[in-house]
């Protein structure tokens, strides 16, 4: 972890260490002083007999929790970690479990108390007693978990109730273990103590967080003089902490070499427009820009041929364009790929309508059911939680209408369609990963159509199936197209959307690709 927060975490781990000794040698007395706390284990033990469901609830919650789940539930998460290119904390998470899994085993043997006598009525188990096993991987693995909801878990909403229920796990497990007798109390206060203090060690020396790429290359050979200069451009409602977040870009921004930032804020009225052409005017080298889909849509068109490169420091629902340009969704990461990443020239794409001004998009664009999601969002749910919300607007608008459209490509002949929406893409993946235009380039100077036609309610599912397999067969279903430029015109006014952002109903939408339009910062 950070350096002013080793002392605290080697404290911390002294300190359960030092109880788990304590602990070890009382309970190796002829009479321990904690007898009595040993005692009421054989209360409740006494107690859960008598209630034969709670008994079944609790034997399946042991085996859900032995070696072999808490192996199988390791290799999950580590496996999670490296599949988000996360190494560093999938090493981590494996050393910890290992680690602890080895002490508890170690100082079974060492010391080799014996189990409850009264464990008798359920089958006695022969093994050693002190530290739980049970209760030292529980906590060791509920511990990791916590960890990276502190790291990962942007609003604080999501890691109160992360915690809320990692707690409920741990504490189900622990005393899953004094309620079927298997072990005193004491025990699993043991192997509490002896995990905690295996994670805390662990912390102070390896740092679960990704890895900053300016401690992992070399700097790119300047081409030309620049002065180092900064902008950043916040929306402020997307970080829980400002100050913190201020204090953090200008820490990383020093220690790669740039000058302090200047700082510009969006607010209701102007989303960024106005605050990209502030910093392009006074001269920067780089800006950043952190907010959400709509906040990078207007920083990128207003800083496109300028030749400032933008660096993305996602912090909304679909960070679209970050996911599809690689862009690590940690905020840390992000702003180490910012400063210290490579540019890349990539597209944007113009856009013209009826009743709109002429306008833009990075992502993507749609006509139909996608805009209809949007138009449905509930601001208030969407802020609780996150991207949830367009799965409730998406499963209300699941069968818009279909609307008949006629589609043109570089101005050549229109072709009729049936639509239930249509969406023209600048990239190619949605969240999850999932390939909706698997074929389009940022910085291929062409955008791509897809045309989807669902018949019924249950249609929805095999076409979800030939998206995620990436299928090449069109049909009336589904259908693609390419080109530098697209047209489209519907029958009947339709909601449409530009990156996310409804920008009401209409006919006609045409959009033409401008090639390498903008330069952004992405990994190397």
């Amino acid at each position: 972890m950070l350096d002013r927060t080793r002392p605290k975490l080697l404290t911390a781990a002294g300190v359960c260490a030092l109880l788990f000794a304590a602990l070890a040698f009382a309970v190796t007395w002829e009479r321990t002083p904690l007898a009595g706390l040993d005692d009421l284990g054989q209360e409740a033990a006494g107690w859960t007999a008598r209630h034969d469901l709670l008994t079944q609830v609790l034997l399946v919650v042991e085996d859900l929790f032995n070696t072999v789940g808490m192996t199988v539930l390791t290799v999950l998460l580590a496996g999670a970690l490296l599949w988000k290119k996360h190494p560093r904390a999938a090493i981590i998470t494996v050393v910890v479990m290992v680690v602890t899994s080895l002490l508890t085993t170690g100082l079974k043997l060492l010391l080799s108390r014996e189990r409850p006598d009264w464990q008798e009525a359920l089958g006695l188990h022969d093994t050693l007693s002190f530290p739980s096993g049970h209760a030292s991987s529980i906590t060791a693995y509920t511990g990791l978990l916590a960890v990276l909801a502190v790291i990962f878990l942007r609003k604080q909403a999501m890691r109160r109730a992360a915690m809320t229920g990692l707690s409920l796990i741990w504490l189900v497990v622990v005393l899953d273990r004094v309620l079927l007798g298997r072990h005193y109390p004491t025990d699993v206060i043991a192997g509490t103590l002896l995990a905690l203090s295996v994670l805390l060690v662990a912390l102070v020396w390896f740092d679960p967080r990704p890895k900053s790429i300016a401690e992992k290359i070399e700097p790119l050979q300047e081409v030309y003089s620049s002065r180092k200069r900064l902008a950043v451009v916040l929306n402020p409602i997307k970080v829980e902490d400002v100050g913190a977040f201020r204090d953090l870009v200008t820490n990383l921004a020093r220690d790669a070499g740039w000058q302090e930032p200047t700082w510009h804020y969006t607010t209701v009225e102007d989303p960024g427009t106005g605050m990209a052409a502030a910093a392009a005017a006074d001269g920067v080298d780089l800006v950043l820009v952190c907010g959400g889909d709509g906040t990078v849509r207007e920083v990128c068109a207003q800083l496109a041929g300028s030749g400032i490169p933008v660096g993305i420091i996602p912090a909304g629902t679909g960070n679209l364009l970050a996911r599809n340009l690689d862009v690590p969704l940690y905020i840390r990461s992000a702003i180490d790929v910012g400063l210290n990443g490579q540019d890349r020239a990539i597209d944007m794409v113009e856009v013209t309508g009826d009743g709109i001004e002429k306008s833009h998009f990075m992502v993507m664009a749609g006509m139909g059911f996608d805009a209809a999601i949007m138009e449905g969002v509930n601001d208030d749910i969407k802020k609780r939680i996150g991207w949830v919300a367009y799965i409730v607007s998406g499963l209300k608008s699941l069968m818009f209408p279909a609307v008949k459209v006629e589609i043109s490509i570089d101005g050549g002949p229109a072709t009729t369609h049936r639509a239930r929406t249509v969406v023209v893409g600048n990239v190619g993946y949605l969240q999850a990963g999932m390939p909706l235009l698997p074929d389009a380039t940022i910085d291929d100077g062409q955008i791509d159509v897809v045309i989807l036609h669902p018949k019924s309610f249950l249609s929805w599912v095999p076409l979800a199936a030939r998206v995620l397999v990436r299928s090449k067969r069109t049909d009336s279903t589904i259908d693609r197209l390419t080109g530098s430029t697209v047209a489209i015109r519907a029958a009947i006014a339709t909601p449409r959307q530009l990156d996310g952002d409804s920008i009401g109903e209409g006919r006609e939408l045409t959009m033409t690709c401008v090639p390498g339009r903008l330069l952004v910062r992405v990994p190397r």
